[in-house]
Protein backbone atom coordinates (compact mmCIF):
# COMPACT_ATOMS: atom_id res chain seq x y z
CA UNK A 1 0.00 0.00 0.00
CA UNK A 2 1.43 3.70 -1.12
CA UNK A 3 3.07 5.39 2.34
CA UNK A 4 0.38 8.35 1.71
CA UNK A 5 -2.58 6.51 1.39
CA UNK A 6 -1.77 4.55 4.84
CA UNK A 7 -0.90 7.89 6.70
CA UNK A 8 -4.75 9.13 5.16
CA UNK A 9 -6.27 5.84 6.34
CA UNK A 10 -4.47 6.01 9.82
CA UNK A 11 -5.47 10.09 10.29
CA UNK A 12 -9.49 8.79 9.04
CA UNK A 13 -9.39 5.96 11.99
CA UNK A 14 -7.51 8.11 14.39
CA UNK A 15 -9.58 10.82 14.09
CA UNK A 16 -13.11 10.23 12.04
CA UNK A 17 -14.95 13.49 12.70
CA UNK A 18 -12.12 15.47 12.43
CA UNK A 19 -10.89 13.60 8.90
CA UNK A 20 -14.41 13.88 7.38
CA UNK A 21 -14.53 17.85 8.35
CA UNK A 22 -11.24 19.02 7.29
CA UNK A 23 -10.65 16.43 4.47
CA UNK A 24 -7.22 15.80 4.04
CA UNK A 25 -5.90 17.12 0.88
CA UNK A 26 -2.23 18.40 1.69
CA UNK A 27 0.53 15.88 1.79
CA UNK A 28 2.57 19.11 4.03
CA UNK A 29 -0.16 18.77 6.57
CA UNK A 30 0.12 15.47 6.66
CA UNK A 31 3.54 14.99 7.09
CA UNK A 32 3.47 18.17 10.03
CA UNK A 33 0.31 16.07 12.03
CA UNK A 34 2.63 12.85 12.14
CA UNK A 35 5.62 15.17 13.21
CA UNK A 36 3.91 17.06 15.64
CA UNK A 37 0.44 14.73 16.41
CA UNK A 38 -0.62 18.11 17.33
CA UNK A 39 -5.05 17.79 16.00
CA UNK A 40 -5.82 21.23 17.03
CA UNK A 41 -2.66 22.82 15.60
CA UNK A 42 -3.54 20.87 12.50
CA UNK A 43 -7.04 21.87 11.87
CA UNK A 44 -5.86 25.98 11.87
CA UNK A 45 -2.81 24.93 9.53
CA UNK A 46 -5.88 23.51 7.11
CA UNK A 47 -7.63 26.55 7.13
CA UNK A 48 -4.95 28.52 6.73
CA UNK A 49 -3.48 26.83 3.94
CA UNK A 50 -7.37 26.38 2.49
CA UNK A 51 -9.62 28.73 3.38
CA UNK A 52 -9.17 30.60 0.41
CA UNK A 53 -9.21 27.29 -1.70
CA UNK A 54 -12.72 26.60 -0.19
CA UNK A 55 -14.28 30.15 -0.45
CA UNK A 56 -14.13 29.89 -4.03
CA UNK A 57 -14.99 26.70 -4.67
CA UNK A 58 -18.01 27.53 -2.53
CA UNK A 59 -19.16 30.32 -4.86
CA UNK A 60 -18.35 28.12 -8.22
CA UNK A 61 -20.13 25.33 -6.51
CA UNK A 62 -22.90 27.86 -5.69
CA UNK A 63 -22.61 29.57 -9.13
CA UNK A 64 -22.83 25.72 -10.75
CA UNK A 65 -26.45 24.70 -8.34
CA UNK A 66 -27.95 28.20 -9.87
CA UNK A 67 -27.04 27.10 -13.37
CA UNK A 68 -28.45 23.87 -13.02
CA UNK A 69 -31.90 24.85 -11.42
CA UNK A 70 -32.08 27.51 -14.10
CA UNK A 71 -31.20 24.56 -16.57
CA UNK A 72 -34.01 22.22 -14.61
CA UNK A 73 -36.75 25.00 -14.81
CA UNK A 74 -36.76 25.20 -18.66
CA UNK A 75 -35.67 21.20 -19.27
CA UNK A 76 -37.80 20.08 -22.40
CA UNK A 77 -39.12 16.42 -23.26
CA UNK A 78 -37.21 16.58 -26.27
CA UNK A 79 -33.66 18.14 -25.68
CA UNK A 80 -32.42 17.11 -28.90
CA UNK A 81 -34.22 17.39 -32.38
CA UNK A 82 -32.41 16.00 -35.98
CA UNK A 83 -31.06 19.10 -38.33
CA UNK A 84 -33.31 19.51 -41.19
CA UNK A 85 -32.21 20.92 -44.30
CA UNK A 86 -33.68 23.72 -46.48
CA UNK A 87 -34.71 21.37 -48.94
CA UNK A 88 -36.27 19.20 -46.86
CA UNK A 89 -38.02 22.76 -45.33
CA UNK A 90 -38.65 24.49 -48.58
CA UNK A 91 -39.49 23.73 -51.96
CA UNK A 92 -38.16 26.17 -55.01
CA UNK A 93 -41.15 27.78 -56.61
CA UNK A 94 -40.51 29.26 -60.25
CA UNK A 95 -41.86 32.45 -61.21
CA UNK A 96 -41.70 34.86 -63.87
CA UNK A 97 -43.37 34.26 -67.64
CA UNK A 98 -40.97 31.60 -68.74
CA UNK A 99 -40.35 30.27 -65.16
CA UNK A 100 -36.94 31.79 -65.04
CA UNK A 101 -36.89 33.05 -61.67
CA UNK A 102 -36.34 30.71 -58.99
CA UNK A 103 -36.64 33.39 -55.66
CA UNK A 104 -39.87 32.14 -54.33
CA UNK A 105 -40.44 29.17 -51.42
CA UNK A 106 -43.21 27.08 -50.84
CA UNK A 107 -43.09 25.59 -47.19
CA UNK A 108 -43.51 21.89 -46.90
CA UNK A 109 -43.88 21.76 -43.24
CA UNK A 110 -47.05 22.69 -40.98
CA UNK A 111 -47.32 26.61 -39.90
CA UNK A 112 -49.31 28.71 -37.70
CA UNK A 113 -50.50 32.10 -38.95
CA UNK A 114 -52.85 34.22 -36.83
CA UNK A 115 -56.19 35.03 -36.83
CA UNK A 116 -55.27 38.56 -38.91
CA UNK A 117 -52.76 37.21 -40.79
CA UNK A 118 -53.02 38.65 -44.46
CA UNK A 119 -51.00 37.56 -47.31
CA UNK A 120 -48.60 39.60 -49.38
CA UNK A 121 -48.99 40.22 -52.56
CA UNK A 122 -48.26 37.13 -54.55
CA UNK A 123 -45.65 38.83 -56.64
CA UNK A 124 -43.78 39.63 -53.78
CA UNK A 125 -44.03 36.97 -51.58
CA UNK A 126 -41.09 35.10 -51.19
CA UNK A 127 -41.97 32.25 -48.45
CA UNK A 128 -45.47 30.90 -49.72
CA UNK A 129 -47.47 29.08 -46.37
CA UNK A 130 -50.02 26.56 -48.09
CA UNK A 131 -53.51 26.98 -46.34
CA UNK A 132 -53.82 23.22 -46.36
CA UNK A 133 -51.02 22.93 -44.21
CA UNK A 134 -51.85 26.14 -41.45
CA UNK A 135 -52.96 24.33 -38.02
CA UNK A 136 -54.88 26.62 -35.44
CA UNK A 137 -55.29 23.94 -32.36
CA UNK A 138 -52.77 21.48 -31.17
CA UNK A 139 -53.14 18.38 -28.93
CA UNK A 140 -51.71 19.02 -25.14
CA UNK A 141 -50.98 16.42 -22.50
CA UNK A 142 -51.10 17.63 -19.22
CA UNK A 143 -48.17 16.07 -17.73
CA UNK A 144 -49.21 15.88 -14.33
CA UNK A 145 -52.81 15.37 -14.99
CA UNK A 146 -51.72 12.60 -17.36
CA UNK A 147 -54.52 14.49 -19.61
CA UNK A 148 -54.68 15.69 -23.16
CA UNK A 149 -56.81 18.45 -24.44
CA UNK A 150 -57.48 20.15 -27.70
CA UNK A 151 -56.06 23.54 -27.28
CA UNK A 152 -56.00 26.80 -29.94
CA UNK A 153 -52.56 27.72 -30.28
CA UNK A 154 -51.54 31.46 -29.59
CA UNK A 155 -48.13 31.59 -30.90
CA UNK A 156 -44.61 29.97 -32.14
CA UNK A 157 -42.06 30.76 -29.34
CA UNK A 158 -39.16 28.70 -30.81
CA UNK A 159 -38.46 26.37 -33.23
CA UNK A 160 -34.90 24.62 -32.35
CA UNK A 161 -33.41 24.56 -36.12
CA UNK A 162 -33.90 28.17 -37.14
CA UNK A 163 -34.87 31.54 -36.28
CA UNK A 164 -35.90 32.01 -39.93
CA UNK A 165 -38.60 29.10 -39.20
CA UNK A 166 -39.38 30.93 -35.70
CA UNK A 167 -40.41 33.59 -37.60
CA UNK A 168 -42.62 32.43 -40.28
CA UNK A 169 -44.27 29.71 -37.62
CA UNK A 170 -43.18 26.84 -39.06
CA UNK A 171 -43.84 23.99 -36.06
CA UNK A 172 -41.60 20.81 -36.30
CA UNK A 173 -40.42 18.20 -33.64
CA UNK A 174 -38.84 20.02 -30.84
CA UNK A 175 -40.68 23.33 -30.97
CA UNK A 176 -41.91 25.13 -28.68
CA UNK A 177 -45.31 26.87 -28.96
CA UNK A 178 -47.95 28.92 -26.77
CA UNK A 179 -51.12 27.74 -26.43
CA UNK A 180 -54.40 28.94 -24.93
CA UNK A 181 -55.18 27.03 -21.34
CA UNK A 182 -58.20 29.40 -19.91
CA UNK A 183 -60.19 26.79 -20.20
CA UNK A 184 -58.03 24.27 -17.89
CA UNK A 185 -58.53 27.13 -15.23
CA UNK A 186 -55.22 27.33 -14.32
CA UNK A 187 -54.02 29.82 -11.28
CA UNK A 188 -50.94 31.60 -10.64
CA UNK A 189 -50.40 31.25 -6.94
CA UNK A 190 -51.60 35.24 -6.59
CA UNK A 191 -54.95 33.62 -7.68
CA UNK A 192 -54.48 35.34 -11.04
CA UNK A 193 -55.52 32.98 -14.18
CA UNK A 194 -53.33 31.40 -16.97
CA UNK A 195 -54.05 32.41 -19.72
CA UNK A 196 -51.06 30.69 -22.21
CA UNK A 197 -48.73 28.39 -21.57
CA UNK A 198 -45.66 27.16 -23.05
CA UNK A 199 -46.04 23.29 -24.80
CA UNK A 200 -43.23 21.45 -26.85
CA UNK A 201 -44.51 19.37 -30.09
CA UNK A 202 -43.51 16.02 -29.44
CA UNK A 203 -44.51 14.33 -32.98
CA UNK A 204 -43.81 15.17 -36.49
CA UNK A 205 -47.28 16.87 -37.40
CA UNK A 206 -46.55 16.97 -41.04
CA UNK A 207 -46.35 12.83 -41.10
CA UNK A 208 -49.09 12.48 -38.20
CA UNK A 209 -51.67 15.10 -39.72
CA UNK A 210 -52.01 16.59 -36.02
CA UNK A 211 -49.98 18.41 -33.78
CA UNK A 212 -48.89 16.56 -30.50
CA UNK A 213 -47.04 18.84 -27.96
CA UNK A 214 -46.71 18.23 -23.68
CA UNK A 215 -47.08 21.40 -21.59
CA UNK A 216 -44.57 23.01 -19.63
CA UNK A 217 -45.28 23.24 -16.23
Amino acid sequence: MPKRKSQKMFLKELFPPIFWIVKVTSQQLVQYFFAKRDVHQFIVLYFVFFAGVSRSKVLSNMIKQKRKEKAGKWAVPVPKVRAMTEDEMFKIMRSGKRKKKAWKRVVNKITFVGDNFTRKNPKYERYIRPSSLRFKKAHVTHPELKTTFCLDIVSVKKNPQSGLYTSLGVITKGTIIEVNVSELGLVTQTGKVVWAKYAQVKNDPEIDGCINAVLLV
